[in-house]
C-alpha cells in the first residue's frame, strides 16, 4: 500500500454524463474536482451509436463524441480526470469528516467530499451473437434508440414492467413488436400487461427464448427457440432490445451507504445526499426510474452544487497534497 496520502475537496467516482456534469459545476465553484473515471470511462453513453434526446445537438451525436466534449468541457474549467478504479472506501459518519478511498488497491486519497457516479450496468444475455452486435441494432434502452426503427419490425426480451413499458412505447413507433417472454407467464403488474395485450402490433411469445441474432453488422432477424418444446423460429427484425433489468455499480459501498434491495444508492429527498455526511450519488446509480444521459446529466450538477453547500456549512478546510 502506498504510503503517500492525498487530500482533496472533491472526488468524484466514475464518468459519464452525471460524473461530468459534476466536475463541470464542482470546478467552477473552485472546488478543485479530481475524478476517477472507473473500467468503463464514459459509461454506458460509449456503447451507444447515436444520441439524438440530448438537448443541444439538433443533428444528433454518437455517445462516445459526446462524453469525450464532456470531459474537455470539465477539463477547461480545472477538473482532473484520471484513469483508474476506486478499490475501496471508508467514509465517515461526522460532519466535515474525512473520507478515505483507495484507488486500484494501490493509491490512498482523503476527500472531504464524495460524488459517487458509478452508474449502473444493463444486463444482457451474453449470447456471442448478441454481444457481437451491440451497437449494431442490440439496445438495452428502448426510449434512447426506439426511434431510429421507425415503422420496422422489431422485437423485445423480457417480462417485467419495464419491458412491458418499453413494448408499449415501440409499438407507438414500430411497425410490429415481438415480445420474447421466457415463462408461460408475465412478471409485469396487471395494468402493465393490460396496456401490452391492448395493442395489437404486439405479438407475445410464451416460454420463448433468444437462440441467435442474425446478421453480420447490423441485426437482420432472430433465431428464436421454445423452452418447452426445443421448437426454432427466424422472424425478420431489425432491432433487439434487452429488457431483463439493470445492475447499479455500488458493490463497493455496500455495508456503508444505505441502498434499496436492488442495490440502488438511496438519497435523502429531492436531493443527492446519501446517508453519509458529504458523500453524494447521482446519475442511475441512484436512479432506476428515468435511466437517461439528460437526468444522469442534472443529478450531476445537484450533486456538485450539493457538495458546494454542504462545505460551507462545515467551513471546508483547505486541501492539502502531501
Amino acid at each position: 500500500m502506498s504510503e503517500q496520502i492525498e487530500r482533496l475537496k472533491t472526488l468524484i467516482i466514475g464518468s459519464g454524463p452525471a460524473g461530468y456534469t459534476a466536475a463541470i459545476y464542482a470546478s467552477r465553484a473552485d472546488l478543485k474536482p479530481v475524478m476517477y473515471t472507473g473500467m468503463e470511462p464514459g459509461g454506458q453513453l460509449t456503447t451507444t451509436t447515436e444520441v439524438d434526446n440530448f438537448p443541444g445537438y439538433p443533428e444528433g451525436v454518437d455517445g462516445p463524441t459526446m462524453m469525450v466534449q464532456l470531459q474537455q468541457q470539465a477539463e477547461r474549467f480545472g477538473t482532473e480526470v484520471r484513469i483508474g478504479m476506486v478499490t475501496a472506501v471508508e467514509f465517515s459518519d461526522e460532519p466535515g469528516g474525512i473520507h478515505k478511498v483507495t484507488v486500484d488497491d494501490s493509491k490512498q486519497i482523503e476527500a472531504e467530499t464524495v460524488i459517487i457516479s458509478t452508474g449502473a450496468t444493463a444486463k444482457y444475455l451474453n449470447i456471442p451473437s448478441e454481444q457481437r452486435l451491440r451497437g449494431g441494432g442490440v439496445s438495452a434502452c428502448a426510449v434512447c434508440d426506439g426511434f431510429f426503427y421507425k415503422d420496422q419490425e422489431v422485437a423485445i426480451v423480457g417480462a417485467g414492467d419495464t419491458a412491458a413499458e418499453e413494448a408499449s412505447y415501440l409499438a407507438n413507433i414500430c411497425k410490429k413488436v415481438t415480445m420474447l417472454v421466457r415463462k408461460d407467464y408475465m412478471r409485469a403488474s396487471k395494468a402493465m400487461q393490460h396496456r401490452v395485450n391492448s395493442l395489437d402490433n404486439i405479438e407475445i411469445k410464451y416460454n420463448t427464448e433468444v437462440d441467435e441474432v442474425l446478421g453480420d453488422q447490423v441485426v437482420e432477424g432472430l433465431r428464436m427457440v421454445n423452452n418447452q418444446t426445443g421448437e426454432k423460429e427466424d422472424i425478420a427484425i431489425t432491432g433487439l432490445f434487452i429488457a431483463i433489468g439493470h445492475k447499479p455499480n455500488t458493490d463497493i459501498f455496500k455495508g456503508q451507504l444505505d441502498m434499496d434491495d436492488t442495490g440502488y444508492i438511496i438519497t435523502e429527498g429531492k436531493s443527492t445526499k446519501t446517508n453519509k455526511p458529504g458523500v453524494f450519488a447521482s446519475g442511475d446509480v441512484q436512479d432506476k426510474e428515468y435511466r437517461q444521459a439528460v437526468t444522469a446529466a442534472g443529478t450531476g450538477c445537484m450533486a456538485a452544487l450539493d457538495a458546494e453547500r454542504y462545505l460551507a456549512a462545515v467551513e471546508s478546510k483547505e486541501a492539502v497534497v502531501s
